[in-house]
């Protein structure tokens, strides 16, 4: 029943995903989901748990190669989904939402070796690009430098003087044009960005800790 809820929302969206459209896919009467789950909030806790299965959090690599590979894992999860952007962390989890937030925090944990509140800044971070980026991989044009030359076509059309009075978004249209873009090369350079903080991110904590704070100022006369 999930993957067919799955599979008729990556067709439709999730708001075209109805229970008579799901009873009608699976030959039954629609009372009979029932049997199985509550409701459409519930059905979507189980479609987003099918979701996460799909998330790769690799193991025996080191804690980068893990953390790049779960990012790429989870874009492309929400490209073949894209129902799910902006619901992956909502709801009540299952089995495999659980793993998966578990061996992420293993790997930070464990393997990367932060403390537990730096860890969970690293989660949130990471969390945070890349389901930032799914949202706007899934609403911007697919084809990054024709978009930019329909637009410049939009403006040259409402005002004379087109985009002399904007000579940088002039020149993101025609360097686009020139090298290209593509989503993937920006996610990855993100990533690095990302990825590359982090990974200093402990020695300045052993830094930090390293540091005797200073002792207290008594009052006089003591």
């Amino acid at each position: 029943m999930l993957r067919a809820a799955v599979e008729l929302a990556d067709e439709g969206g999730f708001e075209a995903l109805t229970m008579r459209r799901l009873a009608d896919r699976l030959s039954v009467v629609p009372m009979a989901l029932y049997k199985h789950v509550a409701d459409k909030r519930e059905l979507l806790d189980g479609m987003v748990d099918l979701v996460f299965a799909e998330v790769e959090v690799p193991v025996d690599v080191d804690w980068r190669t893990a953390m790049r590979l779960r990012a790429a894992s989870m874009r492309q999860a929400l490209l073949r989904h894209p129902w799910a952007v902006g619901r992956m962390e909502t709801g009540t989890p299952g089995p495999a939402n659980l793993h998966h937030h578990n061996a992420v925090m293993r790997c930070l944990r464990r393997d990367a070796g932060f403390p537990f509140r730096m860890a969970v800044h690293a989660y949130n971070l990471m969390d945070a690009y890349v389901y930032g980026f799914a949202l706007q991989e899934k609403t911007l044009a697919g084809d990054i430098p024709a978009e930019a030359a329909r637009r410049q076509e939009a403006v040259v059309d409402r005002q004379p003087s087109g985009l002399e009075d904007y000579p940088y978004l002039a020149e993101v249209v025609t360097e686009l044009a020139k090298t290209g873009f593509t989503f993937a090369d920006e996610f990855e350079f993100g990533l690095d960005l990302i990825l590359d903080g982090l990974g200093r991110m402990p020695q300045q904590a052993s830094r930090a800790a390293d540091i005797e704070p200073d002792p207290p100022l008594r009052p006089s006369g003591q």
